[in-house]
């Protein structure tokens, strides 16, 4: 519920301070006093999307103040819990400033917010609706979700979200599988070819160095081993081991005789002959080595080159032939098995397509009885709107499959008995149509608890006995809870519980509004001349009391 309006410097508007109640609220004045501007700074601290410009003339900056009573339920304790708004005093200020240069800076509760998170704030704090409607009753796109909302449709609509979800993904699946097979059908003989060729040669990593060094010892083998021959005739025992063999016995024979002074040359003589016979072995391995049949450098050659022509046409490196020979498998693989995975991603699609249209099914049936609930509460709120021969009629139509179920839902309405039924923006005259609006928004809000409901004008093009009856119900309505009309109607301003007077006046040449809280005298001045104009007569008094005493 609103309480308190704070509205500084913002467009005619200097300072204004308004302590609503609840109950009905009316605000009148003269066209052009200022109305509108009250509930565009209303909508401004709210977040709503409005005129750009709102900072008054000369000002440096606006500022709207606006403390609600806090919303109750889980929605909204989830909104404030997750903004980090604390509200152990059981209000909600909010506070938005508007710049000179267009910056806006919104508090609640001293807690710096974003825009976004006024607007989903203000979803559950306001509902605003004028002949002009902008909140969806008069747009038929936003019929389904008003219907949705009115049969508290949350979870078939989640069930159905999901398996529209589900579906979709199953379709790209199949789709991406179909594009893949014919992708890989289109290179299927290459992939057979260069997959046989890799299977044959099978080259594995650093296999092209290995045998590129084994071609160049062979290639280099009888030139080099004549000499490493001599060498190892030059350390045999007929030359350096045995001269070497023999030097050792004889100065272990001498040893004895010498009185130590040969031990270093032994020990000496002794690693000589080790390191000799390593050297020794190191030489006979390599003239092993170098003992080739001479067609095994043919092969060795033949291998080699196949390798570096494989890497060559692949365009890859001959130690990554491996590796390319396993991505081609896979692809060869895929092509294969494609048949049998296409099917299962088929018999998925067709489990979630029936998924999908159950649950789409239920929710059809569910938003049908929503509507016949529907179309029985309006018939019963149209009637004391002076309205009982018109009908309004929720149609629920096939339409496409989508994330939100495969039905159009339209509020439609016959104003007269045998007439046509048509859109409710298109069939029913302008005093008509807010009645519709009025008995419409009555209905969808039904379930509503301490939402502050403003109407703007939704009398407007009704008068007399309707306008009375219009009066009647926004009185009735506003009994439970809080209701903000701005009226040109003397019949539904003198239902009201609390009346304001908005008008303009000049000070040292600038336009400002003001609003006054009427009392009993004031209310019937005020009245007097909605009903009679500038003048206001005695007739036209007489006539303001007799509406207030009812």
């Amino acid at each position: 519920m609103l309480r308190h309006l704070d509205i500084r410097d913002m467009l005619i508007i200097d300072r204004l301070e308004l302590a609503f109640q609840p109950g009905l609220n009316v605000l009148t004045g003269e066209t052009g006093a200022g109305k509108s501007i009250l509930l565009d700074s209303l909508g401004f601290v709210l977040g709503w999307r409005g005129r750009a410009e709102l900072v008054r003339a000369g000002a440096k900056q606006g500022e709207v103040i606006a403390v609600f009573d806090v919303p109750q339920g889980p929605a909204a304790a989830t909104l404030l819990a997750d903004a980090g708004i604390e509200t152990d005093d059981g209000e909600l200020i909010l506070r938005r400033v508007n710049t000179a240069d267009g910056r806006k800076t919104a508090w609640v509760n001293d807690r710096r917010v974003s825009g976004d998170v006024l607007r989903r704030l203000s979803e559950l704090l306001i509902e605003l609706h004028g002949q002009h409607d902008d909140r969806g009753l008069l747009n038929p796109r936003g019929h389904r979700v008003l219907l949705d909302t009115f049969g508290a449709l949350d979870s078939l609509l989640d069930d159905v979200r999901g398996a529209w979800k589900t579906l979709a993904v199953t379709r790209k699946a199949l789709a991406a599988a179909k594009d893949q097979q014919a992708a890989l059908k289109a290179e299927e003989d290459f992939l057979r070819h260069a997959v046989g060729e890799l299977d044959k040669i099978n080259p594995e990593a650093g296999e092209e160095a290995k045998l590129d060094a084994e071609r160049r010892l062979m290639q280099s083998a009888e030139k080099i081993s004549k000499d490493i021959s001599k060498a190892h005739q030059a350390m045999s025992y007929d030359a350096a081991e045995g001269a070497l063999t023999d030097a050792l016995r004889w100065l272990e024979g001498a040893a004895d005789k010498a009185d130590g002074r040969l031990d270093s040359a032994i020990e000496g003589l002794n690693r000589t002959l080790n390191e000799l016979a390593e050297a020794q072995s190191g030489v006979e391995d390599c003239m092993q080595a170098l003992q080739f049949n001479p067609h095994e450098l043919e092969n060795i050659e033949e291998r080699l080159f196949a390798i570096r022509g494989l890497a060559r046409k692949h365009n890859v490196l001959a130690d990554d032939l491996g590796d390319f020979a396993e991505t081609l498998r896979v692809k060869l693989k895929a092509l294969d098995g494609g048949a049998d995975d296409l099917l299962r991603l088929e018999d998925d699609l067709k489990k979630a397509q029936k998924d999908y249209t159950t649950k789409a099914d239920a929710l059809s049936q569910a938003r049908k009885s929503a509507a016949a609930e529907l179309d029985a509460l309006m018939g019963a709120e149209l009637a004391p709107l002076k309205m009982e021969r018109a009908v309004f009629v929720t149609e629920v139509e096939a339409g496409e499959d989508g994330p939100e179920g495969s039905d159009q839902v339209s509020f439609t309405v016959a104003t007269n008995p045998g007439a046509p039924a048509g859109p409710l923006n298109k069939i029913a005259s302008g005093g008509e149509l807010s009645r519709f609006l009025l008995a419409l928004k009555v209905c969808l809000t039904r379930d509503q608890t301490g939402v502050t409901m403003i109407f703007d004008e939704i009398d407007r093009g009704v008068g007399g006995a309707t306008a009375d009856a219009v009066g009647r119900r926004l009185k009735a309505l506003a009994e439970d809870g809080q209701v903000l009309v701005v009226t040109h109607s003397p019949q539904v301003a003198a239902l009201g519980a609390h009346h304001w007077r908005v008008a303009k006046r000049v000070e040292d040449g600038m336009t400002l509004s003001e609003v006054t809280s009427l009392e009993t005298q004031e209310r019937i001045d005020e009245i007097a001349r909605m009903l009679s104009g500038d003048s206001i007569t005695d007739p036209a008094r007489a006539a303001a009391q007799e509406l207030l005493n009812g």
